[in-house]
């Protein structure tokens, strides 16, 4: 196995431990990229640290966008006490729309799987252009363009 395919094994099942710890019943692309943050070594890491996001920061960010999101539908997290989110019996092991899609846009990129690189996925999840992580990411103040251009300068050939 390609080391390329340890990393993204080791992020889908960090993503599944998100996912449980979210109540989600499968993995989505913020749980991708809360695991890419935990992730301690890597071009991923860095840059989403060179943006001021750890795994904290995209938590705290994923918290504010489903407060708006809720505020959106006129209703106030603040004025209700909600409730913990319940955890499946066992942890999700399935890609959820947004993280295939995810990897779809990452994996596009490059023109051979020995071109992939761990920042391929992180450029993946940051390209969307709607769904959680973008609002997310413009709720935290981070500029996405920045964001892909820094993911972008880490690679050998901006992009193979």
């Amino acid at each position: 196995m390609a080391a390329i395919d340890d990393y993204i094994n080791t992020i889908i099942d960090q993503g599944g431990h998100e996912a449980h710890a979210d109540g989600s019943a499968t993995i989505e692309a913020h749980h991708l990229l809360l695991a890419i943050a935990a992730n301690a070594d890597g071009a991923p890491q860095e840059v989403l640290a060179s943006v001021g996001l750890d795994h904290q920061a995209i938590r705290d960010a994923l918290d504010r966008e489903f407060e708006h999101s809720l505020g959106a539908a006129g209703v106030f997290a603040a004025a209700f006490d909600l409730p913990q989110p319940s955890r499946a019996a066992k942890r999700p092991s399935q890609l959820g729309a947004s993280a295939k899609l995810a990897l779809e846009r990452g994996f596009r990129s490059v023109s051979r799987k020995k071109h992939l690189r761990p920042t391929h996925l992180l450029l993946g999840i940051v390209r969307a252009k709607v769904g959680t992580v973008p609002r997310a990411l413009t709720l935290a103040g981070v500029d996405q363009a920045d964001l892909m251009v820094r993911a972008l300068q880490t690679l050998p050939d901006k992009g193979e």
